[in-house]
């Protein structure tokens, strides 16, 4: 769950970082738009991804890679 967590906010930070540079929005431009509904998804588990990497920051035991 921490990887696709992970992995869902780096998508995001990337997605936030092409819209502060470039002005451009790669979810909306792959999904139709902001207010698509897989857009509006997309950026719901994002969210919801980085609110569960907050939990990373708090961690005190250490995590085993298990794959």
């Amino acid at each position: 769950m921490d990887r696709i967590a992970l992995i869902l906010a780096i998508i995001g930070g990337i997605n936030w970082g092409s819209v502060g540079l470039f002005r451009f929005d790669l979810v909306a431009w792959l999904f139709g738009g902001q207010t698509a509904t897989v857009s509006r998804v997309v950026y719901t588990l994002v969210g919801l991804a980085a609110l569960w990497c907050i939990s990373l920051l708090f961690r005190t035991d250490a995590v085993s890679d298990e794959m």
